[in-house]
């Protein structure tokens, strides 16, 4: 600029905005925060009219311990779905609830307890129940501010949580409804135990670890075989020598074995040993039955050196053999293991396989499911070896031999009173004592460890057992007389059919799933031996026996005083000393029946939460159902898997009409997290650092439906995506400063550029209502940002950018440019308001400051229809082409320093006649940022630019002739001969 040249500075009509470029948001979120509570943002979008319902369910985490990552990820999930939905136009309804009780939180006491050197079954139960309410309600409102942190929105104040005493009344009478329908009953079966915790645990209660086993190989001599069909290709004499070899982990299950398993579809052989070593527990001569592909590694492990195969030996033929115990004539076992008229069985599995073992399984039925299932299946042939009745073989072979802290009862002979699991969790000298008796016995074939993977306690992180003890189930094939037989007779049958004809899934791979475990899946075990959770409100006859038809009292009158007085004193009354005749009286005689003290399985009360939430409260669901069940993929076996159980035999169907699953997540390198590794990320780590909105949008830009990676380098990356996405914001709020209704222009005036732009909006309205509607937040965020960065910061602002600066308020161009604006904000903040929460309210508040004035009142504007110009869209894609090759060229002559600017430049660009036209009903020159631009169908000169994608299209650069306007930089002929020094005629007329 010449010194005697005025400075235009002032005269530009630059951005002007309070919307800062550093976000700030760890200290500004609380503000917002404080702020929609007090507006009650939530209730007051409850007040909307006519609008359509839309409840997502929540599944409720325990009430015992700060917010991890992966809660963090579920309730944003959550929070874009509710929000997204109520921004569409519907009642999206969301009210938080909690899991209260259960063994997280009594164990937590009894931790307090031992630590004080108290013995938890010292205390009267009521007292140590309210303790654990306590608890459970200091962790709630813990986790209540860490979750609303998070810029969640939903029914905070008043959450629904397990242990209310309206939701205990509603969990016992749903599960009388059990009782009341015959699906009820006690029967006694191996189930996951817990030794330490001595209870019982549900699937969903245990992980799995690694874990290091005795294994042990074991003799089981044949006794003798069936008379009426003695195998043929076999030496007798030789069988009667003979020894099965079984190999298990479990050498503690022996002193409870039953059976031998075998799998029909396998080869097996009888074996000769002719060599051993000096230390093998067996000797030249022996006979050994066992699988043929596993035969050589099992002899191996004995020492046996050299060996023949005498003969193949058939399915049929294994059937017929019978064996005695390992520790059959043990002295000093006084004949417990001594069978007159029973002597172990062969029986057919198919879940014996031949990858690792010996072919044969030694059977416990009462520590493992597939051998109580293998003893179910062979009732008939048990009670034929035993010579008793039907009714009482299963029974006779099912054993009480482990107490529940898994110690042998005191009376087993050899091994009374050992433990197999110690109450610090450690391996006790059970398995020890078994395989050094085995080894007296010359029972013992071989032994050594193994390291795999074995159940542990998810809660004391000790191993559990499989033990056989009496336990309270609903059965799942049992026809329910309930007169809700729409989708099938049966909780499974009902339970298959809502899987396939009423839920929508979200990946569909969850259907797969769940519909595989519900196929597959036992009778649902529902008895706890533990004091804080929901009692089985039941009581039974004195002296009955389970399968007798008066042994379950089944009182509508008992049922009801008991759901009072549980509304009125919680489930606590259960355990006051005498409860059961305060109910009974009146109604039977007290003295006749016993009061059940086992409380309900958590997944219970969990599962029963539809009853109390969606079906009673005012703001539930009117049809007692949810849109969405939202949680992770391991709910599959827990909340999804309990709420349809319980569902199908209380509601005839499941629940829910959407189920969505996340993954889990995992550190950068895709390690699971864990403390010892020092690989964790807590959401107030990342909100102390970044805040809560770039957590959100971490959710938001990552695949749910896959395990998501999370650590300092992906969230610096998730921050540079939220910097450049703010700084559109800011530069669109900027030069919308001022802009008024009367400023507006129709857009069947707007110029070309204006009216694509719109076309895009259009089309990204669809895109955006579809995204949300299928809960694909990634795929609403791509498209946003990819529009944001490409079509408006890189294109629409770029070249609007001279008009919004330089022309003159009046100008058609700028006003529509700046209505078009307008219009990008009222999409742009709602569209992003879901995801963005507090950073959409801050752009938000940015235009409308107002007390009342929030994002997140509005809803997602209509876009119309008739914006959509497939015609002009095509046309300006091979307008954008074009000026790709214009911006290619000049980009080649600023690399080389020729030019600094690209309004320094006028390209010719040669192009078909067909696209000269096309390009002369625009202001190309704009469109690519130059002074001028000449456009011509002429064949282009040798070494004109070109890109190979558009091989019509050739540039030849030339600097523009003129000189630089000194308020608009552009380079014309003109400047320098109108009114003000120093500027072309736009400029000039601007002045005035």
């Amino acid at each position: 600029m010449c010194a005697d040249t005025p400075d235009y500075s002032n005269t530009v009509f630059l951005p002007e905005t309070q919307f800062p470029m550093r976000a700030g948001l760890p200290q500004r979120e609380p503000d917002w925060l404080a702020r929609w509570q007090r507006l009650g943002v939530y209730d007051r979008l409850r007040q909307k009219p006519g609008r359509t319902p839309f409840t997502l369910h929540d599944g409720p985490p325990y009430a015992n311990g700060h917010l991890h990552i992966g809660h963090a990820l579920n309730k944003i999930l959550k929070d874009m779905v509710v929000r997204s939905q109520q921004m569409m136009g519907k009642d999206a309804r969301y009210i938080p609830g909690w899991d209260c009780h259960g063994l997280p939180i009594e164990w937590k006491i009894e931790e307090q307890y031992r630590a004080k050197g108290l013995n938890k079954d010292n205390v009267d139960t009521v007292a140590f129940r309210q303790e654990c309410r306590k608890f459970a309600e200091g962790w709630i409102d813990v986790q209540r501010d860490e979750f609303k942190r998070l810029g969640v929105t939903g029914a905070w104040d008043r959450p629904y949580l397990t242990m209310d005493y309206h939701a205990e009344a509603v969990i016992a009478e749903e599960f009388m409804k059990f009782l009341m329908n015959g699906s009820l009953y006690q029967g006694s079966k191996p189930v996951m135990w817990s030794p330490v915790e001595k209870t019982a645990l549900a699937e969903a209660e245990v992980e799995y670890h690694d874990h290091t086993s005795h294994q042990v190989w074991v003799r089981f001599k044949v006794e003798g075989v069936n008379p009426v069909d003695v195998p043929k290709s076999v030496d007798i004499e030789e069988l009667f020598d003979a020894s099965i070899i079984i190999w298990t982990t479990t050498p503690w299950t022996i002193p409870s074995n039953r059976g031998v398993a075998f799998n029909p579809t396998i080869s097996y052989g009888v074996y000769k040993v002719t060599e051993a070593n000096q230390n093998s527990s067996t000797k030249s001569g022996d006979i050994l039955i066992l699988a043929d592909a596993l035969a050589e590694t099992t002899l191996e492990k004995g020492d046996v050196v050299k060996w023949e195969r005498l003969d193949k030996i058939s399915s049929a033929q294994l059937s017929e053999l019978v064996l005695a115990h390992p520790f059959s004539g043990r002295e000093g076992a006084e004949g417990y293991w001594d069978f007159d008229n029973y002597m172990i069985p062969v029986l057919a599995a198919d879940f014996v396989t031949e990858d690792t073992g010996t072919g044969f399984v030694h059977t416990a039925p009462s520590h493992g499911a597939d051998d109580y299932d293998l003893f179910v299946k062979e009732t008939a042939k048990w009670a034929i070896l035993r010579n008793i009745d039907h009714a009482s073989a299963l029974a006779e072979a099912l054993t009480y031999n482990v107490e529940p802290d898994g110690s042998y009862r005191a009376d087993l002979p050899l091994f009374g009173g050992q433990h197999i699991i110690l109450p610090d969790g450690k391996e006790g000298p059970a398995n020890v004592s078994v395989i050094k008796q085995l080894a007296y016995t010359g029972a013992l074939f071989a032994k050594g460890k193994l390291k795999h993977s074995y159940p542990h306690s998810w809660r004391s992180k000790a191993p559990v057992i499989y033990r056989n003890t009496p336990q309270w189930f609903v059965a799942i094939d049992k026809p329910l007389n309930d007169g809700m037989t729409t989708y099938g007779e049966t909780i499974r049958q009902r339970a298959l059919n809502s899987i396939n004809q009423l839920v929508t899934w979200t990946p569909a791979t969850g259907r797969n799933r769940l519909h595989s475990m519900i196929e597959a899946r036992p009778d649902w075990v529902l008895s706890r031996q533990r004091a804080w959770g929901v009692p089985l409100t039941c009581f039974v006859k004195k002296g009955a026996k389970p399968t007798d038809p008066d042994f379950l009292l089944r009182n509508p009158q008992v049922n009801a005083r008991i759901i009072d007085a549980f509304e009125k004193e919680s489930a606590d009354v259960w355990f006051v000393q005498g409860f059961k005749d305060r109910i009974l009286t009146g109604l039977v005689d007290p003295s006749q029946y016993e009061q059940v003290f086992d409380v309900l399985d958590v997944w219970f009360d969990s599962g029963s939460t539809h009853a109390f939430v969606l079906r009673d409260r005012a703001d539930g669901s009117s049809d007692g159902l949810a849109d969405l069940y939202l949680e992770g993929t391991d709910q599959h076996r827990g909340w999804f898997h309990s709420s349809m159980l319980q569902a199908c035999g209380t509601k005839g169907r499941a629940p829910y009409r959407g189920v969505l699953t996340h993954g889990f997540t995992l550190d950068e390198k895709g390690m699971k997290m864990s403390k010892s590794l020092g690989n964790t990320v807590a959401p107030q780590q990342v909100i102390d650092e970044y805040g809560a909105d770039i957590l959100r949008l971490w959710v938001a830009q990552a695949d749910y439906t896959v395990d998501l990676r999370i650590g300092k380098e992906i969230l610096k990356g998730t921050a540079d995506s939220y910097r450049r996405l703010r700084n559109t914001l800011r530069f669109l709020l900027g030069n919308l400063s001022g802009f008024t209704d009367a400023e507006k222009v129709a857009v069947k005036d707007m110029p070309e550029l204006e009216r694509w732009v719109l076309h895009r909006l259009a089309e990204l309205d669809q895109q955006v209502r579809e995204g949300y509607a299928q809960y694909d937040f990634q795929g609403v965020f791509q498209k946003l940002f990819t529009f944001a960065s490409t079509d408006l910061s890189a294109l629409y602002f770029d070249i609007r950018r001279d008009a919004f600066y330089c022309d003159g308020p009046e100008s058609h161009t700028r006003r529509s440019a700046r209505t078009v604006l307008d219009i990008l904000f009222h999409r742009l903040t709602t569209w992003l308001a879901p995801i963005l929460v507090f950073t959409m309210e801050e752009v938000w508040l940015e235009r409308y400051p107002g007390e009342e004035s929030s994002v997140h009142l509005v809803d997602m504007p209509e876009t119309p229809a008739e914006w959509l110009d497939a015609g002009l869209a095509a046309k300006w894609d091979d307008i954008r082409a074009v000026r790709r090759v214009v911006t290619g060229a000049l980009e080649v002559q600023r690399t080389a320093k020729i030019i600094g600017s690209s309004l320094e430049a006028a390209p010719a660009v040669h192009v078909t006649p067909a696209m000269k036209s096309l390009l002369g009903s625009v202001a190309f020159a704009d469109l690519c940022i130059t002074s001028d631009i000449l456009v011509s169908d002429a064949i282009a000169p040798e070494g004109a630019f070109s890109l190979g994608d558009v091989p019509e299209v050739a540039v030849l650069f030339q600097m523009a002739p003129g000189t630089k306007c000194e308020r608009c930089w552009k380079v014309l002929p003109d400047v320098g001969t109108h009114k003000h020094a120093g500027v072309c005629a736009r400029c000039d007329g601007v002045l005035g």
